[in-house]
């Protein structure tokens, strides 16, 4: 999709900053940011959490014209500075809002932020220009049935939205959990396994790809379903029309599983059934026009590389 190059024209953008409070070692990346958006003269809101810790616990001037809390974000563009765990909270946070994220790589891998410290000038150049475009990246949600009654222990989390994966998994480390899967009403099969994955195209290169799922590319309107660890060896991942709806039926000895979405964790009591479909949201990806998908997977997941001495 790509820019309007007439928006930015004659005012001044919004960006929302947000970052990882865990991360002192990457407060130089972080300053280097603040100075490019000052001398774009771009207003600059900052996460409260993070600009406590920032300012508190690094000791850091960050001159915001603004903070924000929670979902109450109002910008033009959302700017991660992390890894991609760090990219994900953001995402959930602007999600409903449709802003574009930008995703700062001070992290590891950076499947999802991909942008270099280094890189973070051309970005705002390519931003200003409207020679940036936008990815529009498939989301996922899990709800249970309407008539089914949550205890104490279980609720589900003001977003319930994933933009990596949903994974059912067991709660200890004795025993399997048994997950009957239906495809739009119809019955796949019975999994006893120590968890199933559903993921979309972008967290295909996540849980998914770790536990051999197949890598799919971003908007093919796909999702998969994987097993961890299953019991039968001669089952699959299956890869489903990201339209179709999931809905799985555990079983546990523990009576409880866990269901990670995105990595938030909550526990539910067995039986319940939890449906999982694609969301009326999708996130917004600034992409760079250096930054070429194939060449990315090439680099991050080493394809081609000699690893022999």
């Amino acid at each position: 999709m790509q820019h309007d190059k007439r928006a930015d024209i004659d005012r001044r953008l919004r960006f929302a900053l947000f970052g990882n409070e865990f991360q002192s070692k990457k407060s130089t990346s972080v300053q280097l940011v603040l100075q490019r958006l000052k001398q774009h003269n771009a207003e600059i809101y900052v996460d409260k959490p993070y600009y406590d810790y920032l300012t508190m616990g690094l000791g850091m001037d960050v001159r915001a014209d603004g903070l924000f809390e929670g979902y109450n974000v109002d910008a033009d563009y959302a700017v991660s500075v992390g890894g991609d765990g760090t990219f994900l909270k953001t995402a959930n946070r602007v999600l409903s809002k449709h802003i574009p994220v930008l995703g700062v790589n001070t992290g590891r891998l950076g499947f999802l932020a991909e942008v270099l410290p280094s890189e973070f000038e051309q970005a705002l150049n390519e931003i200003y220009s409207g020679e940036c475009t936008f990815e529009e990246h498939t989301v996922i949600q899990m709800d249970t049935q309407p008539e089914t009654e949550l205890s104490e222990t279980q609720s589900i989390d003001d977003s319930p939205y994933a933009l990596n994966d949903i994974a059912i998994l067991k709660r200890d480390s004795a025993s399997m959990i048994t997950i009957r899967a239906f495809i739009n009403g119809d019955f796949l099969m019975t999994y006893q396994a120590d968890g199933l994955i559903v993921s979309t195209p972008t967290g295909s290169t996540a849980y998914n790809l770790s536990n051999g799922g197949p890598i799919i590319v971003p908007q093919s309107g796909s999702l998969c379903i994987t097993p961890v660890a299953p019991h039968s060896l001669n089952v699959r991942p299956i890869v489903i029309n990201d339209t179709s709806v999931v809905q799985l039926v555990v079983e546990s000895r523990s009576h409880n599983f866990l269901v990670a979405i995105d990595g938030r964790s909550e526990r539910f009591d067995e039986g319940t059934p939890i449906i999982i479909r694609k969301a009326p949201y999708t996130v917004r990806v600034v992409k760079l026009q250096s930054k070429r998908y194939f060449s990315i997977l090439r680099e991050k997941l080493m394809w081609g590389a000699d690893q022999r001495g």
